[in-house]
């Protein structure tokens, strides 16, 4: 590889990268690409104000994706290993790109601003977050959000110490009238008992003139946790215009929405995926199907008023929270609709204007018999068009092993626990969870191609064992086996202790693949087809390439090029995939794991189109931290 040219600035550095740094792929057209075409930006999160991640960019084709090679690489310096009793980072973020100006979070969020053509810094604002707290998802923010009233623009971010804060687009400095000095404090009127418990990770959302915030707020503590409020704010002032509860009355609190929202700026609405209510796996103070925990519901984005709900799970004993950011699409190329992704690997797919289902959807009866004052919904809601993208249910003959004493050893420990399939409810002997709350889709949500008709998702197939433990037998519990996760769930009569289903030498006890990148046919919800998503390169003493798809946490994005980006997986790659066929074409190394969602551009008419990826690990594995957001392009 030749010399990179290196220039650090103050807390920054941006590379030029001659050479790539690391490709792969079965097409090497050496036809010229062509760079006519308008600027095309990323405006939003998820692109467009719906989320559809999709680039109408075309100068990178299935034929010359092979030829991508890295154009800058920036360094901002924000990393936490989590020592000295601070919570580690991950580097998730998403930019923007509006106006010529590349916008992105670090960790501790700081936006920084860069040129998009060569990565060089043009200004950074640190709010100084508080560095101490519980944050339950490390430090993390994962993107930001913009607004102009036509004569000046703001970039937007809520903060993980709970702020809203909007800065000048140009020079990043606060914009004073916003709030006090620029910022709104989130968490005036919540209650909390730890410092941290109650968090922002996912960019707001600004409909017309709203800007528009959920919360995350840390699992499995206590029944009375800070309440899962949405609200609306005046995007001039700062003014708080309104509020909605989800779960209103209810003796619990979360139901939060931590995950991307969307929106609808023609008919007003901004679309929620909400979480469990709290404590996330004992619902007997909380009776009844919690609505609207757990639901994708639709707001008037100007007054918060409630215009639809469609609950996706009720009463949730699982922590199914609703991750995914909803996508707006038009079904059939006419209806308005909204697809909802899911942990347990269903697909809903809804009008957006009344919630109803667009794809068939029917309630069927699931396991019962939960503990001692557990009162499970006796069905919970299932898509007909679209089978479960994960697999739902494991037997003796689907246990998996490396080696016939590591699947003998799986084996005996399935026919120990209660293993009903998916919506086993947890027991005091320990239940299966297939798929887990890791399982299915997360936060990186879906991308809709509205060209080739796909609705492009990535999931997990990652067990879990859940077992309840009643309050008096905690300290013996705890003492007899002290790995599992303990959730205290503090006001309910038990705790909860959950460990991801393994084998001895620490595989998943399913067999693979344990990740997997699907496209399914928008119109009638059939599978189209559906690859292994990640090799286990990186998590074995020995680089072995094999690929047997990894739990993944990101997103795809989708081009009229007709290639779809997506890293995600535990290895240290971005991948570019056929969206037609799922075929792999490309494959670019990277620093680290990328648990991000890629996006693409053309910052200027005439120039090349970029495609950029944060690559930081995650705050949650055992992978190696990194700071560097890395944009490719065609030479």
């Amino acid at each position: 590889m030749q010399a990179n040219r290196v220039q650090t600035k103050r807390r920054g550095t941006w590379i030029a990268v001659t050479v790539i740094a690391a490709s792969s792929g079965g097409c090497t057209s050496t036809k010229p690409a062509s760079r006519s075409g308008p600027a095309a930006e990323w405006r939003h999160y998820g692109n467009d104000l719906g989320g559809a991640r999709y680039s109408p960019l075309t100068e990178i084709t299935k034929e010359n994706v092979g030829q991508l090679k890295i154009s800058w690489e920036y360094h901002h310096g924000d990393i936490s290993t989590g020592a000295g009793g601070t919570r580690k980072s991950g580097f998730e973020a998403t930019p923007i790109l509006v106006d010529g100006t590349l916008y992105f979070p670090t960790p501790f969020n700081r936006i920084i601003a860069l040129d998009p053509e060569t990565g060089r810094e043009k200004w950074t604002f640190d709010p100084h977050i508080r560095r101490t707290g519980d944050y339950g998802d490390g430090f993390v923010s994962r993107g930001v959000a913009t607004w102009s009233d036509g004569t000046e623009r703001r970039i937007y971010e809520a903060t993980q110490d709970a702020r809203l804060i909007a800065v000048n687009a140009v020079n990043g400095q606060r914009c004073a009238d916003f709030g006090v000095n620029g910022e709104v404090r989130l968490d005036a009127e919540i209650e909390t008992k730890r410092p941290g418990e109650y968090h922002m990770t996912s960019p707001p959302v600004v409909v017309r003139d709203t800007v528009i915030v959920g919360s995350a707020i840390n699992d499995n503590a206590r029944v009375r946790m800070p309440g899962g409020v949405v609200r609306g704010y005046d995007a001039r002032t700062g003014a708080r215009r309104w509020s909605w509860d989800p779960i209103a009355g209810l003796n619990a609190g979360a139901a939060n929405a931590w995950g991307p929202l969307s929106g609808d700026e023609e008919r007003d609405l901004v679309f929620v995926p909400t979480g469990s209510a709290s404590p996330d796996f004992y619902g007997g103070e909380r009776p009844g199907d919690n609505k609207w925990a757990n639901s994708t519901v639709a707001l008037r984005a100007s007054t918060g008023e409630f215009v639809w709900g469609f609950q996706v799970v009720h009463h949730d004993v699982w922590d199914y929270d609703l991750a995914a950011q909803p996508t707006l699409f038009l079904w059939r190329g006419m209806e308005p609709a909204v697809v909802q992704a899911t942990k347990m690997g269903h697909l809903f797919v809804l009008n957006r204007e009344t919630g109803k289902p667009l794809l068939p959807v029917e309630e069927r009866p699931v396991p019962q018999d939960g503990v001692p004052g557990e009162r499970l919904s006796p069905t919970q809601p299932f898509p007909v068009a679209t089978p479960a993208l994960v697999p739902q249910r494991a037997t003796q003959d689907d246990a998996w092993g490396l080696t016939p004493f590591d699947r003998k050893g799986c084996q005996e420990r399935l026919a120990a626990l209660r293993n009903d399939g998916i919506f086993t409810p947890p027991s005091i002997k320990g239940s299966l969870a297939l798929p887990g709350n890791a399982g299915g889709t997360n936060w990186g949500g879906v991308s809709v191609d509205p060209v080739l008709g796909i609705i492009v998702v990535n999931q997990s197939n990652l067990p879990f064992i859940l077992r309840l433990v009643p309050r008096e037998k905690l300290k013996d519990d705890l003492a007899a086996d002290p790995k599992p996760e303990l959730g205290r769930q503090e006001g309910a009569p038990y705790a909860m202790r959950r460990q991801q289903f393994l084998s001895a030498i620490g595989m998943p006890c399913v067999s693979p693949p344990w990740g997997t990148l699907a496209g399914v046919d928008a119109a009638t919800g059939r599978i189209r087809w559906q690859a292994p998503l990640g090799t286990i390169r990186d998590l074995s003493p020995i680089p072995v390439p094999w690929k047997a798809g990894t739990p993944n946490i990101g997103g795809p994005i989708t081009t009229a090029g007709g290639v779809t980006f997506i890293a995600a997986a535990l290895d240290f790659y971005l991948r570019a995939f056929d969206t037609a066929t799922g075929t792999e074409l490309w494959k670019a190394r990277l620093p680290s794991t990328a648990q991000a969602t890629p996006m693409t551009y053309r910052a200027r008419e005439g120039g090349r189109q970029f495609v950029v990826i944060a690559s930081g690990g995650h705050a949650k594995l055992d992978a190696r931290l990194s700071d560097a957001l890395i944009a490719f392009a065609l030479e």
